[in-house]
């Protein structure tokens, strides 16, 4: 059967430009939705690196980082502790009408082609802006670019006989083409607490990409927001899924119920049918997403020969530029 190509859009949904192939599945979204619940204050990351699966921290292939991204703390940044409600944010209000996604079954594969660009979102507008308030601690330079993503997934992953590292750059995509990066930035710190996002807590990297470190509330999870169990917000690069913050009953996460990897198992609507089976979820807390891969990831074309997985060799440059100190300083 040749391949053919759907576009679907209901009032209020995401557009989603879909590859139909035989047997495939085509997945669709609804609007973002903002959760109700969420902690004021969130322990601070830096330092949780390991070198092994810990719950709670990052098994981060890179043993060496950095300097770039924010050049200075914020007063949401105190001890130990950090208070995302009071962190400044990128402006703007820009819209990406060329942003499209392709997800569909292919026999024992998942196949997802991207451009990177949010579908149905807007970021906010990079570079950073000379004046604004996130200028006065993130001078992010880097353009929000359209990237190639290509992925060939399994459909039905299975657990490795160990969990492995996770690299810098995309460990996985959510279902709106927004690539998700591990919780560090480049100089190995708390990546949410520290880097200036926009509103959906996106920004991009030196080659255009833009990412999220953490749950962005631009996200969409229905099922979330009615408290139930979150709806599916993306793929890893091992196949496993992600979903929202919440479990199963609507209880929000938190990492003492979940693995080190940042996942658990129990019974998922997968493909449309309900299965037993392992997948991760975002949390408020850091690591935000996964702290290793569960199963085995597949390599993306930038990030070369054992990018993930496997400890490549040290130092990578670093995925944001760092910026010139402000005057007087």
């Amino acid at each position: 059967m040749a391949n053919s190509f759907r576009s679907f859009l209901r009032p209020g949904s995401i557009l989603l430009t879909a590859v139909a192939l035989a047997g495939g599945v085509i997945h669709s979204a609804g609007p973002a939705v903002a959760h109700e619940v969420r902690k004021a204050v969130l322990p601070l990351g830096d330092g949780h690196i390991a070198f092994r699966p810990v719950a709670g921290s990052i098994f981060a292939c890179d043993a060496q980082f950095a300097p770039g991204g924010a050049f200075r703390d914020g007063p949401w940044i105190s001890g130990g502790q950090w208070f995302p409600d009071g962190k400044v944010q990128v402006e703007g209000d820009v819209g990406w009408p060329g942003a499209q996604i392709r997800i569909a079954r292919e026999g024992d594969f998942r196949m997802i082609i991207a451009n990177g660009l949010p579908v149905n979102q807007k970021t906010g507008a990079y570079p950073v802006a000379q004046g604004s308030a996130a200028y006065a601690y993130d001078r992010n330079p880097n353009a929000i670019a359209p990237q190639v993503i290509r992925l060939q997934l399994p459909a039905r992953p299975v657990e490795a006989a160990q969990p492995s590292c996770v690299g810098m750059g995309m460990i996985g995509v959510t279902l709106t083409g927004v690539g998700i990066f591990n919780g560090l930035d480049a100089g190995g710190r708390d990546a949410a607490a520290h880097e200036i996002q926009d509103h959906c807590n996106g920004h991009p990297e030196r080659r255009g990409q833009y990412h999220y470190h953490s749950w962005s509330p631009c996200i969409p999870d229905e099922s979330g927001a009615a408290g139930q169990h979150s709806d599916l917000a993306g793929y890893m690069l091992d196949g496993f899924g992600i979903y929202g913050p919440m479990g199963e009953g609507g209880k929000r996460l938190e990492n003492s119920d979940l693995d080190a990897c940042h996942g658990h198992t129990h019974s998922i609507n997968w493909d449309g049918q309900e299965v037993v089976m392992y997948h991760y979820h975002f949390t408020d807390e850091y690591p935000y997403s996964i702290g290793c891969f569960k199963g085995k990831p597949v390599a993306v074309p930038h990030m070369g020969e054992g990018a993930q997985g496997q400890r490549p060799p040290p130092p990578r440059m670093p995925p944001h530029m760092p910026p010139p100190p402000p005057p007087g300083r």
